[in-house]
């Protein structure tokens, strides 16, 4: 009996490996051929080594070829990479750029992290006003970490600068959404 789950096991894992293999030949093809998704996709898989040796810079490779076309989720996770130093040289600035251009597009973890960068003066001058804009963004749009980090940056704001950056939070959300 053990033989027979053993074996069931192993081919399960051959089936996963050949459905991972035959998605990366088919995402590669597509991205080749300019498809945003699939580029994203074979970031996604060069990460988190799916069906092919984990290698950070040709994930960053796909991820930019998606970002430079509009994909908020490879623009967040170049963002991420840039953080980390994965596949590129640790850069908050370049971070800063991209999170923002995801924010901008409704990506609620750009736009906590985005709140984030600017509470702390990563990549960007330290600015309590914008970081408190960000943070309520997020906040708004479900990202819970984000209340409490949002409360905290709002003590630091005079009541004429929090009216004001919540008057802005009010705008920003209705021209994001």
């Amino acid at each position: 009996m053990k033989w027979i789950l053993l074996i069931m096991l192993s081919l399960s894992a051959l089936q996963t490996f050949a459905s991972t293999s035959a998605d990366f030949e088919t995402y590669t093809k597509s991205a080749e051929q300019g498809d945003a998704m699939a580029q994203y996709n074979l970031g996604i898989m060069y990460v988190k080594g799916q069906g092919v040796t984990q290698d950070y810079k040709q994930a960053f490779y796909w991820y930019s070829k998606a970002a430079d076309q509009g994909d908020a989720d490879a623009q967040y996770n170049l963002g991420i990479m840039y953080v980390k130093g994965q596949g590129v040289t640790q850069d908050y600035k370049q971070a800063f750029n991209w999170y923002s251009k995801a924010a901008e597009q409704g990506h609620t973890k750009a736009q906590y992290n985005l709140g984030l960068m600017y509470n702390d003066g990563q990549g960007v001058t330290q600015n309590n006003r914008k970081s408190y804009i960000w943070l309520a963004i997020a906040a708004k749009n479900g990202v819970t970490n984000a209340i409490k980090a949002r409360d905290l940056v709002a003590k630091e704001l005079s009541p004429t600068a929090l009216e004001s950056a919540q008057e802005e939070v009010r705008q920003l959300s209705d021209k994001i959404q």
